[in-house]
């Protein structure tokens, strides 16, 4: 797929993301007019429909409020600058995305920005110590792929919906629990409304994660092709295999943005469960997809001495 159909595609992508969430919208206001009437299924349809256009106008301050990114300029770290210069050029963007840092010790990244004129790129503090030059380059390119092929905007706009459809579903209840006035309803009407209000949420982050798995493919091919080095990414993802630190500051609203799942993945007999919630495919995929689009294999980890 070229770079045009894939923008393309994220296009149409981004069409039916957003008439996928307005209908649960649309559920979960009809559902709540069950309990409290049509005037209160009006309002939380309203208030829903508001708070998605505040939200997606500032998803990219609130995304980096919620992560403690704080903006940094070239004098602050003159070479993770000249590196994403570098990147940027290569992938053909009209400019340089502002760089943010996370003062956090466990190695991530992420893009954000409601619009690729607005977006930047955030990178850990323990990202930068831990990548080589070469594996940090990698990085960076991954994340200017998200803002090249549009993705960027995609999972912005996902992140913004879920918190809307998990705000209004919130609010139902409480109003339903506080001021209900459900007697004139039957019980299939009932068990109906309440099952909505339960799964729409739920539905919404199920499209979020499949729209973020498979995102990060296609970011690390891209990446590998504008650095003309798919290795280099495979590399660098081996390295965030390795650390398992989580982030401090990265929630389910925002843990699809990141290159990897910002928390420890589960594992045991809960593993298989967590594993379907996971906003990313395994790291182990996503280097055996590079190793065979680039045809090599990376050397097998060495096992760590005990000290």
């Amino acid at each position: 797929m070229t770079l045009q159909q894939q923008i393309r595609a994220n296009r149409f992508r981004t069409a039916y993301v957003v008439v996928a969430f307005v209908l649960l919208v649309v559920v979960v206001a009809a559902a709540s007019a069950t309990f409290l009437g049509r005037t209160a299924g009006v309002f939380l349809l309203a208030a829903g429909l508001a708070y998605a256009v505040f939200a997606w106008w500032n998803a990219g301050s609130m995304i980096g409020a919620l992560t403690h990114a704080r903006p940094i300029e070239k004098r602050d770290d003159p070479e993770l600058y000249r590196l994403l210069e570098n990147v940027s050029i290569a992938a053909g963007l009209p400019a340089t995305p502002p760089l943010y840092l996370i003062d956090d010790p466990a190695p991530n990244a992420f893009a954000a920005g409601a619009r690729p004129s607005s977006a930047y790129v955030g990178v850990t503090s323990g990202l930068r110590r831990l990548m080589p030059p070469r594996e940090l380059e990698a990085v960076l390119a991954h994340e200017v792929s998200h803002i090249r092929n549009r993705d960027v905007r995609l999972m912005t706009l996902a992140a913004v919906l879920v918190g809307v459809v998990a705000l209004v579903s919130d609010m139902a209840f409480r109003m339903a629990f506080w001021g209900g006035r459900s007697g004139n309803r039957n019980p299939v009407q009932i068990l109906s409304a309440v099952v909505a209000l339960l799964l729409a949420p739920l539905a919404a982050l199920l499209l979020q994660l499949a729209l973020s798995r498979r995102r990060e493919f296609l970011a690390d091919a891209s990446a590998g092709a504008i650095l003309n080095d798919p290795e280099a990414m495979a590399l660098a993802l081996r390295l965030l295999q390795i650390d398992t630190s989580e982030v401090a500051y990265a929630d389910r609203a925002t843990a699809h943005l990141f290159i990897e799942s910002p928390a420890r993945a589960v594992h045991g007999p809960g593993g298989f469960l967590a594993g379907l919630f996971q906003t990313h495919p395994p790291l182990d995929t996503r280097i055996r997809a590079l190793e065979q689009a680039g045809g090599f294999t990376l050397p097998p980890l060495r096992p760590v001495p005990a000290v």
